[in-house]
């Protein structure tokens, strides 16, 4: 097979592969038995290339519901160790279905690693932290707006939805900040009270209310937020039942450890119509019941954009708009504590009915038990179960028992997950370290079917928004000119 042996007869060293040509059944069979059926779809964005036979490989959650018919649900769940390419991967995703037509929509980003790419497609950034911009959790945004030009067009029943839809979001917010004030949700009558004082403000507040004029009706007490609280017409007794509800509305509302951020108006609204960021990179990570608020805060904000621009195009007042809605850094959020789970779950469950499409992002399925309770353990399992597609990189294999109980992995699969979180080796000639050997690749899940591995290569002009190692670019040594050119690592 390698030709004649000996010396001088022709004797081959190394074979050369044969070329491979892609084609469709109409151009191709005429060349059977060499031509092999292909493994991947060709619907969906180019993620890169297969790893075992090369092919092209396009995947992304939108395309494989509406396009490709291959997933149930346009979402996914991206699982992997930190440094291994999961936001890279996604923002080639995004960058892809915008020019679909997708519109992009990060509702937190905290490295940044997504706000180069929003501003290349001509986005809005928002910045949000200390110093650098406020987000009012009780502003309804522009459902009051929408409901008005509903009405003018005579639908009623989709303006009364809309305002109800802004109004549980406005409710869930602000639990979800009493929350992860107090280290523990807040109780039922206090759910009541704050629902009936957000209702007593809407009827009786001009302009848009903020969390000062929420504590200040909390404290005057209307009839109405009375009745709630069942004090039986006794002052005192109603200062006692409130009394827990009013210290922590005073952390929120008067710039406490988290109240900062939500104490104003909202400095930069939030627009429907262009790719959208939420910088939060300003907030130290030591803050990390400060990030878990500002997360949820920006998840509520964009959904509620959502279900506005969805009830105008659904009345034919605006044209039909799909987003890509991607969740990073998952696993803050579901460790601020007991009933921030139920809090996600409901700011989440956006179905495909609405046209969005979402990525929900964590670095391993112990991020999705860290929490004490059975129950929230139970419902955050529940985010990869319903998720489309799970997409996995780089794991631990002590992350595979429970990986397999959600997502069917034979052995080889698991070996090559567990394979790619192995440690980069030691490049002697460049003086540092190789890249890890799980870097840029994953494993393409779809319910039962069989993984598609697939490694993420960038085009050239993909760079300059994948570069995480800006601020180590150009750096001087004092009282020398060293200088250092480091290359793109992709987180």
């Amino acid at each position: 097979m390698r030709g004649w042996l000996g010396r001088g007869r022709g004797e081959s060293v190394m074979v050369q592969p044969a070329d491979e040509f892609r084609g469709t059944t109409v151009q191709v069979c005429g060349m059977w038995p060499f031509s092999i059926g292909t493994s991947t779809p060709m619907v969906g964005v180019p993620l890169g290339l297969h790893l075992h036979n090369g092919q092209p490989v396009c995947a992304d959650p939108i395309s494989w519901f509406q396009r490709a018919n291959l997933v149930h649900n346009p979402s996914c769940f991206i699982l992997g160790k930190p440094g291994l390419g999961k936001s890279t991967l996604v923002r080639r995703m995004a960058l892809g279905l915008a020019g679909y037509g997708v519109l992009p929509l990060v509702l937190g980003d905290l490295k940044p690693d997504y706000v180069d790419m929003v501003r290349a497609v001509d986005g809005q950034v928002i910045q949000l932290g200390r110093g650098r911009g406020h987000l009012n959790v009780l502003d309804p945004g522009e459902a009051k707006e929408a409901a008005e030009l509903l009405l003018e067009h005579g639908f009623t029943d989709e303006a009364q939805a809309v305002l109800a839809d802004a109004h549980g979001r406005r409710i869930t917010v602000v639990l979800s900040l009493l929350t992860l004030a107090r280290h523990a949700p807040p109780t039922d009558r206090e759910e009541t009270i704050v629902d009936r004082s957000l209702k007593w403000l809407d009827a009786n507040h001009d302009g848009v209310p903020v969390l000062s004029d929420l504590l200040r009706v909390v404290r005057e007490g209307p009839p109405e937020v009375r009745l709630a609280a069942l004090d039986r017409g006794d002052d005192a007794r109603y200062r006692t039942i409130t009394e827990d509800l009013e210290a922590s509305l005073v952390g929120l509302a008067e710039g406490g450890r988290l109240g900062e951020i939500f104490t104003k108006q909202t400095t930069n609204p939030m627009r429907r119509d262009r790719p959208v960021v939420y910088d939060v990179s300003g907030i130290d990570d030591s803050e990390t019941d400060l990030q878990a608020a500002v997360l949820l805060a920006c998840w509520s904000a964009g959904f509620g954009t959502v279900t506005v621009a969805n009830a105008l195009a659904d009345a034919g007042l605006e044209p039909r708009r799909h987003y890509f809605v991607i969740l990073d850094e998952l696993w803050r959020a579901l460790r601020a504590g007991h009933g921030i789970v139920d809090r996600v779950d409901a700011l989440t469950r956006l179905n495909r009915q609405r046209g969005v499409g979402m990525a929900m992002i964590s670095h391993t399925m112990s991020d999705l038990k860290a929490m004490t309770n059975e129950a929230d353990r139970m419902k955050a399992k529940g985010f990869v179960e319903r998720s489309g597609m799970v997409i996995c990189g780089g794991l631990p294999s002590s992350e595979m028992e429970e990986l397999t109980n959600v997502v069917s992995l034979s052995r080889a699969e698991q070996g090559m997950v567990t394979g790619w979180n192995d440690p980069p080796s030691w490049d002697g000639r460049a003086g540092r370290e190789s890249d890890p050997p799980g870097r840029g690749n994953f494993l393409l899940k779809v319910g039962g079917r069989s993984g598609i591995p697939v490694h993420v290569q960038l085009t050239p002009a993909e760079l300059s928004i994948n570069d995480t190692n800006k601020a180590w670019h150009d750096q001087s040594r004092i009282g020398g000119d060293i200088k250092g050119d480091l290359h793109v690592v992709p987180e």
